[in-house]
């Protein structure tokens, strides 16, 4: 599809295009894109990501809880966590980083788990999510820092005690910089970033390459 587009070959450019659209599935979406965010370069890939986000975004629940959603690149993990566009609820987002943390460590047995879950914390409203599941199912694995369970904890009790801005930094960050925002993390060690837009194509443009190199090994 790039090559066709490169050399201005737009019926086969066309053609290509149309397949891999009709190609995605909750079956192939997280490899669509895990080979895509390769090629983010091209304007024909920049439209195929935007279509197989949109799919995400629509299906979130069930493409969270996909084995195959723990071989996306971090990046892309933060850049589908997130978008406010997604349908998923807050507890299958921490779900989803916890499957993502667990397979990144088993792969490099040195990494802290905490460290780890800790470049998805801000994605996730946790004061969403029932007090007694951030009880039963959160609080005991002690990944998450104990200041954003209570915050959650005293927001589901009484919404005026808490500021807002402590309990989704990110997403007041947002508002306030309109619909682009720059995802990077001072916890992620490899210095990833992504930009995201809702009003182009979305760019997922990653100086990971050591990233990619030290999952591989």
């Amino acid at each position: 599809m790039n090559a066709a587009d490169y050399y201005g070959l737009d019926e086969l450019r066309r053609a290509c295009a149309g397949f891999v659209q009709c190609c995605i599935n909750v079956d192939t979406v997280c490899a669509l894109l895990a080979s895509a965010e390769r090629y983010i370069q091209y304007k024909c890939t920049k439209s195929l990501v935007q279509k197989v986000l949109e799919f995400v975004d629509e299906h979130g629940n069930e493409v969270l809880n996909l084995g195959s959603f723990t071989l996306l690149p971090q990046h892309v993990v933060r850049l589908i966590l997130a978008r406010d566009e997604l349908r998923a609820d807050e507890f299958t987002k921490f779900q989803a980083a916890l499957m993502w943390g667990k397979k990144f460590c088993d792969s490099n047995p040195n990494t802290s788990l905490k460290d780890v879950i800790g470049n998805f914390l801000e994605y996730i409203q946790f004061h969403k999510i029932p007090a007694n599941v951030l009880m039963r199912e959160v609080h005991p694995l002690g990944l998450v820092p104990y200041n954003i369970i209570m915050n959650a904890l005293a927001y589901q009790a009484d919404p005026t005690s808490v500021d807002p801005g402590k309990l989704s930094p990110n997403r007041v960050r947002k508002s306030g910089q309109g619909r682009s925002m720059s995802v990077q993390s001072s916890l992620d060690p490899y210095g990833s970033n992504t930009t995201l837009s809702s009003s182009c194509s979305s760019e997922m443009i990653s100086s990971g390459d050591q990233e990619r190199k030290h999952s591989s090994n």
